[in-house]
């Protein structure tokens, strides 16, 4: 070791004991490195005691080989109990500080068995050490930090609050998740400009409901595209009472797909109805859900097709798995077959025979009075005439 090497350990040493290690100044060990896998980005934090304890310090952690990019680099956090190193990069290809992306596929299983294989985006790397030693030897140990973070890029809505119409959802999944943000919106028209707006006593049923499932922030190598949709009583994609508008390739004869897979939102639209379940109240009301996914744009056409294969028998490289949106305002359309719309209709009917039978007494009140006056009257006259 030579001198500039032993000067700059000690210097090491010297900030070490400006931190409050105490008993977490020793080797380093496998647990002292945690995982965030965020929804948009990856954090590390690791413990800089051990780092210390080994001989280096977090100028000395380099993320995949990362020397010259200043965002690449750790930071002291000396807040934290332990004081750690904190390394945070964006999940995107391009500048993730040299992560290694890994797709894989896995036979689909449990509710999305009938759709396509599971596919999975593992990003991976590894924070080493940088021993500054110019000599032939070196008394100090080598550190390897590694990461991995899995992205389904189907997520379940389980872990995630629902929060859609004309909003975003943030997902907040387990393992993380590929999208930071999906919507739904309903719209009144063709253009997809007007929002919808239900009147207070519904909608008339067969109204067009235009609806449009958005992914922001998401990068061109991926297109949106809904597996399913289909409305329910529940707010809940539960298994209470459900109708499908479209299934895959099958849909409702009142559904029309507008675009699905070709960019960045997916859109349809169907007639209003109501449910039958609903038919002795005032109103029909419902709530929308979409099963949606990402696919790759080489594959969106190839899972789009249809023909007597089932869905997992779909070579899905770059499909992901879906999540479930939901509408977060009811759909609301008028039920004119309800009781209380008839007692209204009757309530109506007995004003109109009321309001008929009134005129006519005041009829045949007046025509009375205009007997007695010319009576009174040619009474009056004759007495005239006799004097």
């Amino acid at each position: 070791m030579n001198l500039l090497s032993f000067l700059f350990l000690t210097s090491m040493v010297a900030k070490s004991s400006q931190l409050t290690c105490q008993s977490d100044f020793r080797r380093p060990e496998y647990t002292d490195i945690s995982v965030q896998c965020g929804t948009s980005s990856i954090s590390l934090a690791i413990q800089i005691c051990p780092v210390i304890y080994t001989g280096y310090n977090e100028s000395l952690l380099i993320l995949n080989h990362m020397f010259d990019k200043p965002d690449c680099k750790g930071t002291l956090d000396e807040s934290a109990t332990p004081p750690v190193v904190r390394f945070t990069f964006p999940l995107n290809m391009t500048n993730a500080c040299g992560s290694t992306f890994l797709t894989t596929s896995a036979a689909g299983t449990g509710i999305f068995a009938d759709f396509s294989n599971i596919q999975t985006v593992n990003v991976s790397g590894v924070v080493r050490s940088h021993d500054p030693t110019t000599g032939v030897v070196t008394y100090n140990a080598e550190l390897k930090y590694y990461y991995s973070c899995a992205y389904p890029l189907e997520y379940l809505i389980n872990n995630t609050q629902v929060e859609v119409s004309a909003s975003s959802i943030a997902v907040r999944d387990n393992n993380g998740s590929f999208i930071s943000t999906l919507s739904m919106e309903l719209f009144s028209d063709i253009n997809y400009t007007t929002p919808l707006v239900i009147p207070q006593l519904g909608l008339e049923l067969r109204t067009s409901i235009y609806v449009q499932v958005r992914a922001a922030n998401l990068t061109d190598q991926y297109h949106v595209l809904m597996d399913r949709c289909y409305a329910s009583i529940s707010p809940y994609p539960t298994n209470s009472t459900f109708f499908n508008l479209f299934v895959s390739c099958s849909q409702d004869q009142m559904t029309t797909m507008h675009e699905n897979g070709d960019s960045h939102h997916a859109r349809f639209s169907f007639s209003a109805f109501r449910f039958l379940e609903q038919q002795n109240q005032t109103v029909s009301t419902y709530y929308l859900h979409c099963i949606t996914r990402l696919c790759e744009i080489s594959t969106c056409n190839e899972f789009k097709q249809c023909n007597s294969r089932r869905k997992r028998d779909v070579d899905s490289t770059g499909i992901s798995e879906a999540t479930t949106l939901s509408s977060a305002i009811p759909i609301i359309t008028k039920n004119e077959n309800s009781p209380a719309s008839k007692e209204e209709a009757v309530s109506s009917s007995t004003l109109d025979s009321d309001s008929r039978m009134g005129l006519g007494i005041a009829v045949a009140v007046l025509a009375l009075a205009v007997v007695v006056v010319l009576t009174a009257a040619a009474v009056f006259y004759r007495r005239l005439r006799h004097y």
